[in-house]
């Protein structure tokens, strides 16, 4: 295994998974993460902004963060707090410090269009892009600057779904809230893997394990307050809780975490009872070239052991900044 970082950059709407997923990529040690680009989805623009950057400062994060899209292409923004709370980081972003007593000043920096583009076109290698929300930021800076493409190793995002929904029967949350930036990423060449609802459903952590996390320190009692919130909402079906976005960084650096196949998916963008599905073709019926490696199984054991190292680092890296 080489000890080269992966240079990514992350793309996301936070949202407790996500904060999940952010503490994963700055704490497994595998990724070299170059910007962060915040979009609207599981809360408001402006939530979502505030959150990373909040999240961000406790783990002892430092990267850029650029504030993307407020609102999908084509229509109105659909949230989610009955699964994220109000300002989407649970009841811990209900206080006035988010609960990590860190204050991050709210200042204007660059557009996540053109955090994309400097970092694709002046990085001295491809670079994997993991977008683990609506998928608005990524489909206009495709639009605005096409050659940044070139520049990309390949997507590995968190979204859509082979079989059920979660937002509606057909369709998974961050393809439904803007179907129009979905389809321009799928068509767009760029080589895919999509981890969506068939694998982040399996990738469950359990409450044992909640607890377990919850004794790992500030970090680990964060992160374990974040799923006791999310549990508000997936124990009503699950015996646990998924991770969706934090799934989809660690395939990024152990891609066999997850089994794919690699076929066709198109994004339906006017059905009265589909929109925002991810149509995976399977059998080949369509002609249509594969262009998406579409993650069916997954190594749930190994995923939550990730997590778990990734918590213990971070709570490490930060008992030594307190001493400084």
């Amino acid at each position: 295994m080489s000890d080269a970082k992966i240079p990514v950059l992350i793309d996301c709407d936070p949202g407790i998974d996500d904060a999940v997923a952010l503490t994963l990529a700055f704490g497994c040690g595998r990724l070299d993460v170059l910007g962060v680009a915040t979009v609207a989805g599981n809360t408001t623009g402006e939530n979502t902004y505030r959150n990373a950057r909040k999240f961000l400062s406790f783990i002892g994060a430092e990267v850029e963060v650029a504030r993307g899209a407020d609102k999908p292409m084509l229509r109105p923004l659909v949230t989610a707090p009955d699964v994220h709370g109000k300002t989407g980081l649970g009841a811990i972003g209900e206080t006035e410090d988010g609960g990590t007593g860190n204050d991050v000043t709210d200042t204007a920096g660059r557009s996540a269009l053109d955090l994309i583009t400097e970092i694709l076109l002046n990085h001295p290698t491809k670079v994997t892009l993991i977008p683990v929300g609506p998928l608005t930021n990524i489909a206009i800076a495709f639009l605005a600057r096409p050659e940044i493409k070139d520049r990309i190793e390949k997507i590995v995002l968190m979204g859509g779904a082979a079989l059920e929904g979660n937002r509606t029967p057909a369709a998974e949350f961050n393809i439904y809230v803007d179907p129009e930036a979905a389809r321009v990423v799928f068509d767009s060449g760029v080589p895919i893997t999509m981890i969506g609802l068939d694998v982040t459903h399996q990738a469950l952590i359990y409450p044992d394990e909640i607890e377990a996390l919850r004794k790992l320190g500030l970090v680990g009692r964060i992160v374990a307050e974040l799923m006791d919130f999310y549990g508000h909402h997936y124990r009503k079906r699950f015996e646990g809780n998924p991770i969706h976005d934090a799934l989809a960084v660690a395939a990024v650096f152990e891609p066999d975490i997850v089994s794919t196949r690699h076929v066709n998916v198109c994004v339906e963008t006017s059905g009265e009872f589909t929109l925002g599905r991810t149509v995976v073709d399977f059998r080949g019926v369509t002609g249509r070239e594969p262009n998406c490696d579409v993650a069916l199984g997954v190594d749930r054991e190994r995923f939550i052991n990730l997590i778990f190292a990734a918590v213990q680092n971070l709570e490490r890296r930060r008992e030594v900044r307190s001493r400084e």
